[in-house]
């Protein structure tokens, strides 16, 4: 069974990885290419975007406090060394925090630069599988990825989309790391106690994690109504 979440510093090393793959995609992709999972966008869309979001997770971290997110800017000629420049700039600034430092973010956990440090390393991953890389996630952190979106964003599902209506417990297995998660009802649901009689879904960590970002990819397998229902209820920003 996986720790979760990890050590906050333990996730630099993966972020660094993370990162140096997506700028080497970035690299060698087409510029102008489709990403299949994300409608509209381009590979330059891609990039720009995660490299604004590296920057804008970067200046909360320095600050402490909630900052106005830029999507406009100007990246240049050379995408990928922006990009490369823009996870340098976040991997400074969470090197240099104390994670248990007040911090504003946006999840329903306490209020500590802690949550960024593992919340980049999970935007980042889903964004490596966007750009078409064959990059292979560690299951250990895609099973940290699951629990983030049931545990972190769950929670506070409301800012982003209607709360989900769950008819009964739904437990998801990776069946790669052997962890579960039940998910309860409530306003909105939350993680419980194992229960009979649960609907259940069941993949390897990686497929769950893409799968709860809604993501293509390998089909859990389920059964019971309400597990069907709740892989198609959107949960994240």
């Amino acid at each position: 069974m996986t720790t979760m979440p990890f050590p906050a510093r333990d996730y630099l090393p993966v972020l660094r990885e993370l990162t140096g793959a997506f700028a080497g995609q970035l690299r060698a992709a087409d510029p102008a290419a489709a990403v299949p999972d994300c409608a509209g966008w381009t590979v330059t869309d891609l990039g720009t975007h995660l490299g604004n979001v590296h920057r804008w997770a970067a200046t909360v971290v320095r600050t402490g406090d909630a900052q106005p997110q830029n999507f406009g800017a100007d990246v240049g000629a050379d995408l990928a060394s922006w990009y490369a420049e823009s996870a340098r700039l976040l991997l400074d600034a969470l090197d240099a925090a104390d994670p248990e430092d007040p911090c504003w973010h946006f999840g329903g956990t306490p209020k500590t630069k802690s949550f960024w440090f593992r919340r980049q390393v999970h935007e980042t991953a889903v964004h490596l599988a966007d750009s078409g890389s064959d990059h292979v996630l560690d299951p250990a952190v895609a099973a940290d990825g699951v629990d983030e979106v049931l545990g972190v964003l769950m929670p506070r599902v409301a800012r982003w989309h209607p709360v989900p209506e769950l008819p009964h417990p739904v437990s998801l297995r990776a069946t790669d790391t052997g962890d579960v998660w039940t998910v309860h009802p409530g306003e909105p649901p939350a993680l419980g106690p194992a229960a009979d009689g649960a609907a259940t879904v069941e993949a390897p960590a990686r497929a769950l994690l893409l799968r709860l970002w809604k993501r293509t990819g390998p089909s859990p397998h389920t059964a019971g109504a309400a597990a069907a229902a709740f892989l198609a209820t959107p949960l994240t920003p």
